[in-house]
């Protein structure tokens, strides 16, 4: 039998679960992976976090991938070349400037990246943040602070104009 509530949390936030597994994971197949496993987690344990499922399954997460990104083989590189046609140069330039971004924050330390996608995408609070990451507010201050200097200064985004991080 589904515990209560349970069904309807997932219908309501699985995509939302799916896209910030995936800004962290960089990979569809892996983010989903990555959801099911917090889910199933978050199952065994959801009458103890029914009142606020929020902050246990986004730190279920966030220390999932943190462990799996621990044991990851990291001598794969994906390739930068796509084997595609012509595209409209305004396309071409959001595609390039989009990807850089990406490939910048997906060089963050996990920790950092975390607290970036937690905060600015999934538009958490700090304290909602740092209760996804079991960590304290000041903590997660300090990891954005930290993500945010790397990323002003990352020479492949110096061109772009972004003013998220200025």
């Amino acid at each position: 039998m589904m515990a209560d509530g349970f069904a309807e949390y997932v219908g309501q936030r699985h995509e939302r679960l799916c896209r910030t597994a995936y800004l962290l994971t960089r990979d569809w197949a892996t983010a989903e992976d990555l959801v099911q496993t917090a889910l199933v987690k978050a199952w065994a344990v959801w009458r103890r976090i029914e009142a606020d499922p929020d902050r246990y399954v986004y730190r279920i997460l966030v220390n999932t991938h943190a462990s799996w990104w621990r044991r990851r083989w990291r001598n794969e590189v994906p390739t930068d070349v796509l084997p595609e046609g012509p595209i409209e140069p305004d396309f071409e330039t959001s595609v390039a400037e989009r990807s850089a971004l990406w490939v910048a924050v997906g060089d963050l330390p996990p920790r950092q990246r975390a607290a970036l996608v937690l905060r600015y995408f999934d538009d958490l609070t700090p304290q909602q943040v740092a209760d996804a990451l079991g960590c304290s507010v000041g903590s997660v201050k300090k990891q954005l602070s930290r993500a945010l200097a790397r990323l002003r200064v990352d020479p492949a985004l110096h061109d772009l104009k972004m003013e998220a991080l200025q």
